[in-house]
């Protein structure tokens, strides 16, 4: 089965947040995501960067600020697309789904972050689509959350629901190593 990788928001806002020492999932991403591109790029298959821009002048992701561009651990190759997204899926008003269709993907890897946003986003709408989406349980991340209510989740819980509400009907849930023997 034609399978692609979809590296998502790996952007330095991000890493600025954790300089932060935001509470956090997963520690092992990144370097999982590092894993994971390097398979994929010495079997040559297809490796798509999705890019979050905000359309705010404050955003961090905002395309003139320094958060916009690729963490290094993820920067893109010059043969590898980058679509550049406004909202949380990657296929919403992106050439994603054309891409996918013109290299004939069956099945995606998703991974980056943040796993309950962008990532889960994603990967849901890859299921819609009918690409079979796997999700890389320890090579996506999130961050602490209070909910509307008051209440605080931790990274690790927000986390640990993203893959459990994710797992089985929408996308298969595997951890790195695994992903790396298919």
């Amino acid at each position: 089965m034609k399978t692609a990788l979809l590296v998502i928001d790996v952007q330095m806002a991000l890493a600025h947040v954790d300089a932060a020492a935001a509470g956090r999932s997963c520690p092992e991403a990144e370097g999982n995501i590092a894993l994971l591109l390097e398979k994929f790029r010495s079997a040559g298959d297809t490796v798509v960067h999705v890019h979050h821009h905000g359309t705010d002048l404050d955003d961090p992701f905002h395309p003139d600020a320094a958060g916009s561009s690729a963490q290094p651990i993820a920067a893109p190759t010059p043969d590898e697309p980058v679509v550049v997204k406004t909202g949380s899926s990657g296929f919403a008003g992106t050439s994603l789904q054309e891409i996918l269709q013109d290299a004939g993907i069956e099945r995606v890897v998703t991974c980056g972050a943040t796993a309950n946003h962008c990532v889960e986003s994603t990967t849901r709408s890859a299921a819609d689509l009918g690409y079979r989406p796997i999700y890389a349980s320890d090579a996506v991340w999130t961050y602490d959350i209070t909910g509307p209510d008051g209440v605080h989740h931790s990274a690790n819980q927000v986390h640990s629901v993203s893959m459990a509400t994710l797992e089985g009907e929408i996308a298969s849930v595997r951890k790195t190593h695994e992903i790396l023997m298919m």
